[in-house]
């Protein structure tokens, strides 16, 4: 019973996985991005939105999955060396697929001598090995302790250090994103390779990706709850419940100093999402083992089972149509993503409404091709 119990609850973890793949691949994608509606899009700062939840959600359950992961693999007995060998391989992999996704098509030689070093998988990559290595042989009281570190020492340093360059207490300049500390360390340490759309910080730099790890070793302390055969399985999804909850509230009251940013990863931002990210957890996990409810879950369990095929596979193929694909188009030459978003959709319905359509359709086409894969069994595995 425990181990039917086991494989319930990952298809549990597997359905939020999928909501999150699934939000990913609709948010990332729309028609226009001149034309999306509010919840679909990024805070433009300070604040958030549901489209800010999906890295830190995706970020969590690396976290409990990552402690599943190695506890099945130390159980079958493998060793700590071979553990860490592990974790680096799949770390680095991890890294290099997203250098091979933010370089396509990998000519001309710019787009490596310009290539942008931080982003999404990269910085999945980073936090996975971190946070692995950091937990893998510490107690409860060790994580937590690491935590404090870790979140208390970003806060102090983004907001009572001075920035270089024009700032005299990093308070003062939390407000304009190319003035923060993290700013100034993402030119000091990778000017000419950051995101293109600001070129003078990074949402994903070095400096914001130290709270990111955060993020992820709350969701080890997550999957080690959720681990807890001892404990039955209704008081284990109330803790969640009442610990995610005063998490989210601690993050909103951290506002007030240090504002939730999804650009710079505040620590209230940490606390506020993870604690989402754990009554989210809990919800799910009561409907489908505790009320048994588990129609409607086979088409996120297909996004969940292979996310490193949805994300790269998403990506460039909007790479491929966004942009390097063109075509002629009532006498001008756009992107074939733009021509069929003109000719099918904004044809006839109102512009977000066009942009939310292409963007749906992004989605149901990616379900297509993950649910062939999960019909043959193929899941990428790195």
């Amino acid at each position: 019973m425990a181990d039917s119990k086991l494989s319930e609850r990952l298809v549990a973890l597997d359905v939020f996985r999928g909501l999150t793949v699934a939000g990913m691949l609709l948010v990332n994608n729309p028609g226009s991005w001149g034309a999306i509606y509010p919840p679909l899009g990024h805070a433009a700062w300070h604040g958030w939105t549901p489209t800010d939840l999906i890295f830190p959600f995706f970020l969590f359950i690396v976290g409990i999955t990552t402690h599943l992961s190695l506890s099945a693999r130390r159980a079958r007995g493998a060793g700590d060396a071979a553990l860490r060998r592990q974790v680096l391989r799949r770390g680095a992999l991890i890294v290099l697929i997203g250098w091979a996704l933010s370089t396509l098509p990998w000519y001309p030689l710019a787009r490596f001598t310009e290539m942008r070093i931080p982003g999404v998988l990269p910085r999945i990559g980073v936090v996975y090995m971190f946070a692995a290595l950091l937990t893998m042989h510490a107690t409860v009281r060790q994580i937590v302790g690491m935590l404090v570190v870790i979140l208390f020492g970003y806060w102090f340093a983004m907001t009572l250090l001075p920035v270089p360059g024009g700032c005299d207490l990093g308070a003062l300049c939390l407000s304009d994103p190319s003035r923060t500390l993290a700013a100034w360390f993402d030119r000091a340490l990778l000017d000419g390779h950051l995101w293109r759309g600001t070129k003078t910080w990074d949402p994903e730099g070095p400096l914001s990706t130290l709270p990111a790890i955060g993020t992820a070793m709350m969701g080890v302390l997550c999957g080690r709850w959720l681990a807890l055969k001892e404990r039955p399985l209704g008081e284990r999804l109330n803790a969640m419940f009442a610990v995610g909850a005063l998490l989210m509230v601690a993050g909103l009251m951290w506002h007030w100093s240090f504002p939730i940013n999804k650009g710079l990863w505040t620590s209230s931002y940490v606390v506020f999402t993870a604690g989402m990210a754990a009554v989210a957890i809990a919800t799910i996990t009561w409907i489908i083992d505790v009320q048994g409810v588990t129609w409607g879950t086979r088409p996120l369990v297909i996004y969940g089972v292979n996310p490193l095929v949805a994300f790269a596979g998403s990506g460039a193929m909007a790479r491929i149509i966004y942009s390097l694909w063109t075509v002629q188009y009532d006498g001008k030459q756009i992107s074939v993503q733009a021509a069929v978003y003109k000719s099918v959709f904004a044809s006839w319905l109102s512009p977000r409404d066009a942009s939310l359509a292409f963007a749906v359709c992004f989605v149901l086409f990616w379900y297509a091709v993950l649910a062939v894969l999960y019909r043959r069994n193929w899941i990428l595995k790195v």
